[in-house]
């Protein structure tokens, strides 16, 4: 399994085809619209959510409700485009038009691609970049996510994302019993945190950004269940699912940082209080005591839940001028912003479940088949009966 992405954040329409998705998978416009939807919402937003209602079109690969095996084109159309037609059309323009524009950028933002990516694609005009490097492309990685989880639904594997700290606030009840009471009580949560405690505490903290011109980050988790034993593989460097899934997390727009389990507080423990003791029962078979590895061992899942959490920067476009230099003049400048989100991290909480949950499916792909869903399935019983008896 494969996708690619294609758009601007002021271009006509994001665009994503994905290769290898299994014939004869259920695959409906309400699956995906349902997490474009949860994308959009979270307190901090700016007011591009406000333009933008994103709900996509299946335009290949999926007919009467079900994928056919052929690759699967998604469109999401932008609203505000009817607005950008001039500064961000396809066909060519004259020097003039460009300067009764007034729209060609020259000034980078600290915190962005805008120099690195002029420098490397030898760009004048820095909306060039800034316009592909908008986290506005995640809208159809999210919606790649929706079609994977599809797919892991069909062998009971539950993927659910949340938010664990928001500016130095940090959830500290995290009693729940399953995902699903998880997923319900997050859904109704505005930054989507289990803590009602912590929630509130949040909101003032993004409150208080906000006055200052300021922006925060923060910590999402994502957690799985369900996943088989074995998926990724111990033998080399680039086939091991952790890496590819710490990969995913971190290609996210502003993300900088990933940890499994206990993460980074392994480092100050002994190991006899870090490393999960085995345990088997005829009903679950192989499981852990305890899951402080967050379902990986060697580059492979364990059968436990995997819980990752990445860590979000604060969003660089700020109302607070920060220094820089126009690249044409080279004189510096202070690089003050009309409009920016205060904290994205509620909405981040979203891509990242579609990302781990687009890892998980290829490798399910990977060991179980990519042709029919039956057929995968059928393998996929075969090999959860023989690791249990193993």
């Amino acid at each position: 399994m494969r996708y690619l992405t294609a758009g601007e954040s002021h271009g006509p329409q994001l665009t994503t085809i994905i290769e290898g998705v299994p014939s004869n998978l259920e695959l409906t416009r309400e699956m995906i619209d349902y997490d474009l939807r949860r994308r959009q919402k979270g307190y901090g937003r700016g007011r591009r959510m406000q333009i933008e209602t994103d709900t996509v079109n299946i335009v290949g690969g999926v007919r009467h409700g079900k994928t056919t095996g052929a690759p699967i084109a998604l469109t999401v159309s932008n609203k505000d485009w009817e607005h950008w037609q001039k500064i961000m059309g396809s066909d060519p323009i004259s020097e003039e038009e460009a300067d009764q524009m007034k729209r060609v950028i020259t000034k980078p933002r600290p915190g962005h691609a805008d120099l690195n990516g002029a420098i490397k694609y030898n760009h004048q005009d820095m909306r060039n970049v800034l316009e592909r490097s908008s986290a506005r492309e995640t809208t159809v990685r999210v919606a790649c996510g929706a079609v994977a989880k599809a797919f892991l639904n069909q062998f009971g594997i539950r993927v659910a994302g949340h938010v664990v700290e928001i500016g130095g606030i940090k959830a500290e009840n995290q009693s729940f019993q399953s995902l699903v009471e998880l997923q319900k009580v997050t859904e109704e949560s505005s930054v989507r945190c289990f803590d009602r405690n912590a929630e509130d505490k949040m909101i003032n903290a993004i409150d208080q950004a906000k006055t200052n011109g300021d922006s925060i980050g923060g910590v999402v988790e994502v957690i799985v269940e369900g996943v088989p034993i074995g998926l990724g593989s111990h033998v080399h460097y680039d086939r091991k699912l952790d890496a590819k899934i710490a990969a995913a997390i971190v290609s996210i727009n502003a993300f900088k940082g990933v940890e499994f389990g206990i993460g980074f507080t392994a480092a100050g423990k002994p190991g006899s209080e870090v490393h999960d003791e085995i345990l088997w029962n005829e009903q679950a078979g192989y499981y852990r005591r305890t899951n402080n590895l967050g379902g990986f061992e060697g580059g492979m899942t364990n059968g436990m839940p995997i819980i990752v959490r990445g860590v979000m920067k604060p969003i660089p476009t700020l109302y607070k001028p920060l220094q820089s230099v126009d690249i044409k003049t080279k004189e510096p400048f202070s690089a003050s912003i009309e409009r920016s989100d205060s904290c994205a991290v509620p909405s981040a909480s979203v891509v990242a479940e579609a990302v781990v949950a687009w890892e998980l499916a290829k490798a399910l792909t990977e060991k179980f088949g990519d042709e029919s869903i039956d057929r995968i399935k059928s393998n996929f019983d075969q090999y959860t009966l023989y690791s249990r008896e193993f």
